[in-house]
């Protein structure tokens, strides 16, 4: 890894400034799209499909209503490809009339008025003519193809993992082998604003919008293909953005397209900007999943097979599920050594609202079956769980399940270790020596509080996260950025990476200053907008400051570079860099670097055997929880979370802690409280009263432990962080239930009614 040779006298990476669009944010001038000025706007609104699969037989305006002032958009007016441009190219834009309509509330139509109520109104007031059809509406029922919704089985994609002899042989010869079936839910992002997205058309011809989205490219790339048009008419810029945990990454793309369907038709600019209804009902969420897991290990705690069948609920169309399953199947072996093993995944086709992105995407719902069955393991054989855990976790030199060496920023022993310094063992042994006891003994652990028992327990997980996109995708991708000077002597950021809340702005600021060796105040951000920034790629997949941050620092490095000697030339060597800036726009014109995304060394990888190095490198993170369970109401208080991990660098900690502190809180939502309840193919509980997730009266103590084992190729050493927190939490939630009750979850989220559940039907076994 390369060091700046300059030292300013404010280091930028390493501290923790002040946001770069805090105060704006705070103070209430930040301008997200309903805040955005277009007083000629105006508002749309999207006619849904009620029922989960039928044909679209006709769509028939209400007689009765005034349609004089009211825009109507049908899949019949695209004159271009009507598809939503992504993996797989098969979701529309609108549901032609004759076409197959795959679930509830899908759009079918469009409607634009001059006001947000008239445009609702006019919605209301079409009706869909429809054949209702059969529906699958869950996995069992995709899988025995109740319904065909993808191809003639259901089945959207199938990847497979084998590393070793033939897995049944090898459980064939263990002295134990732990067997399990593990069920995850789907989970709703439930980012602070919803989705909206204005557009226009100019006297050009080209389409302008804006919106709250992570990936203005995905949204430029589905205009190009459904309009027809060039790079330079599709001009997609990122407003102010409330959120997106990966339920902004796809989605934004087919809002885009409504938006701008209606602004052609209207030959004025509309906003479409959804309720929190339409947004729980209609938005892509978490997988759900479910995972049978065979573990086998020998008497002495060492671990020697895995094997592995993952279903994932692709939901009505393929979006991203196949990117999903990857990243689930490659991290269902966990991260230990296993000389054996073998995964089978699988996404099926439902008649549900698609699935799609979220934090860990694939992840989680994996990790939930791996470190549950661990768990099993630790009580089976009567030893720590954090002891069997370090011994059989990876270190370097260690190969993974796709047979990747690891080699470099391998912090698994390091983040086992700093949970246990500060997170021993509750008690000492029998004999009283200082060794640990794990579990501790049942019969201390009931008190009282609020007049019913409560019992406590404790649990952990540990958990490895590939960090950046898989395989060979961050070479297909090409990301690039670039720096350049500012007349007034700054420096400028320019990139497609959004912000969406981490704090990405702030990062590229800092990576940038140190850089050039000029303060961080002296650094600008420019909003991402697609005339004006590079594609750098998604904002997904824990890539943003690993690698998108190492493209601007080799940039700015560059710039640096250039600048200095173009000085050097000019009668200006030991001026100041931003001095030197200034006098470049000024007799030359403005001095811009672009850098494109390298490799590192070694990474290869095969797609068709699903081997070699699936990630450039991995985090770590070690989670512990404490549970109190009330033993009347089954009511779970999250009484400490201690969470390690290993960053590479941090390069803002207290925004690295915060990415951490607020995913950890997300996976215990996901966990404890967070069910989205479907019913006949539909949401349930579309509304934040019903469709709950935990509020800072929620959030137990968290303690954040930042592990850093620097990644020599990312910028100053880090690596990914915002997916990680939320992998291992959840496991280690139910780890601590099974420690508290003596049960064994095996489902999220845990609510009270499923931990009572389980109880009985324990009693009842015993």
């Amino acid at each position: 890894m390369s060091v700046p040779t300059h030292s300013p006298a404010d280091v930028a990476v390493g501290r923790s400034p002040p946001r770069v669009d805090g105060a704006a944010k705070v103070s209430g001038r930040a301008l997200y799209v309903d805040d955005l000025p277009c007083e000629d706007a105006w508002h749309g609104a999207t006619v849904r499909s009620s029922v989960p699969h039928g044909r679209l037989r006709g769509v028939h305006l209400d007689r009765a209503f005034d349609w004089s002032d009211v825009t109507v958009v049908t899949a019949a007016d695209i004159r271009g490809c009507n598809v939503v441009s992504l993996i797989e190219g098969d979701q529309p834009a609108l549901v032609p009339v004759g076409g197959t309509i795959r679930h509830v509330a899908e759009p079918v139509a469009l409607v634009a008025a001059s006001t947000r109520a008239r445009a609702f109104a006019a919605a209301a007031a079409v009706r869909l003519e429809v054949d209702e059809l059969p529906a699958a509406l869950d996995l069992d029922a995709a899988l025995r193809a109740d319904a065909l919704v993808h191809g003639d089985d259901n089945v959207m994609k199938t990847l497979r993992i084998a590393k070793g002899d033939e897995v049944e042989r090898a459980l064939a010869g263990c002295d134990l082998v732990i067997e399990g079936v593990y069920e995850t839910g789907a989970q709703e992002q439930m980012y602070i604003e919803p989705q909206g997205m204005l557009a226009h058309w100019d006297e050009h011809g080209a389409c302008h919008v804006t919106g709250s989205m992570q990936c203005p490219y995905y949204v430029h790339s589905a205009m190009k293909v459904l309009f027809g048009l060039d790079d330079a008419h599709a001009i997609v810029t990122q407003a102010v953005t409330g959120g997106g945990f990966g339920g902004k990454e796809e989605y934004p793309s087919m809002l885009a397209l409504h938006a701008a369907l209606l602004a052609r038709a209207a030959g004025r600019p509309v906003k479409i900007v959804y309720d929190r209804e339409e947004d729980v009902a209609a938005t892509t969420k978490r997988h759900p999943s479910r995972v049978r897991h065979r573990l086998g290990l020998m008497r002495d705690g060492t671990f020697v097979a895995a094997d592995v069948d993952l279903v994932l609920d692709g939901g009505a169309y393929v979006t991203l599920t196949p990117v999903v399953l990857s990243r689930a199947v490659l991290h269902a072996a966990g991260p230990y050594r296993l000389p054996h093993v073998r995964v089978v995944g699988r996404a099926l086709a439902t008649n549900t609202p698609p699935h799609g992105a979220f934090r860990g995407f694939g992840a989680p719902q994996a990790i939930f079956a791996t470190e549950r069955q661990v768990d099993r393991a630790a009580r089976a054989l009567g030893v720590d769980p954090w002891e069997l855990r370090r011994k059989n976790a990876l270190r370097a030199g260690d190969t993974t399940s796709t047979g990747q060496v690891l080699e470099h920023s391998v912090g698994s022993l390091a983040v086992l270790d700093a949970l246990r310094r500060v997170a021993p063992s509750p008690r000492p042994d029998h004999e009283g020596s200082s060794s640990p006891a794990w579990p501790p003994p049942r019969d201390e652990l009931p008190d009282v509080r609020l007049g019913s028992p409560v019992r406590r327990g404790r649990g952990i997980a540990f958990c490895m996260h590939g960090a950046g996109f898989t395989g060979s995708g961050e070479q297909r991708l090409a990301g690039r950025a670039s720096v350049a000077t500012r007349p007034d002597g700054g420096f400028e950021v320019r990139s497609s990476s959004t912000d969406i809340g981490q704090g990405a702005f702030t990062t590229f600021a800092q990576i940038a200053a140190d850089a050039l060796g000029v303060d961080g105040a002296r650094v600008s951000v420019l909003e991402p907008t697609t005339d004006r920034v590079p594609d750098s790629g998604p904002t997904v997949a824990s890539r943003t400051c690993m690698v998108v941050g190492k493209v601007v620092e080799d940039a700015a490095t560059a710039l640096r570079a250039h600048l200095l000697a173009w000085g050097r030339a000019h009668g200006l060597s030991g001026a100041d860099l931003g001095e030197i800036a200034r006098a470049h726009v000024r007799d030359v014109g403005e001095a811009e670097r672009t850098v494109t995304y390298a490799p590192p060394p070694g990474i290869a990888w095969d797609d068709e055997s699903y081997t070699g190095s699936a990630y450039p490198v991995y985090g770590w993170a070690a989670c512990l929880v404490d549970v109190a369970v009330d033993d009347d109401t089954h009511e779970v208080t999250i009484e400490r979370c201690v969470h390690a991990v290993d960053v590479g660098h941090a390069i803002h900690p207290v925004m690295v802690q915060g990415q951490i502190e607020g995913g950890t809180l997300q996976a215990l939502g996901w966990a404890l409280l967070e069910a989205v309840k479907y019913g006949g193919g539909r949401v349930l509980n579309p509304r934040m009263t019903d469709c709950i997730i935990p509020t800072s009266a929620d959030a137990p103590k968290m303690e954040t432990l930042l592990v850093e084992s620097p990644y020599p190729f990312g910028p100053h050493g880090a690596k990914g962080v915002g997916e990680i927190p939320m992998d291992g939490p959840a496991a280690a939630a139910a780890n601590a239930l099974a420690d508290a009750l003596g049960i064994e979850p095996a489902c999220v989220p845990m609510l009270p009614e499923t931990i009572a559940a389980a109880r009985a039907a324990r009693e009842g076994a015993t």
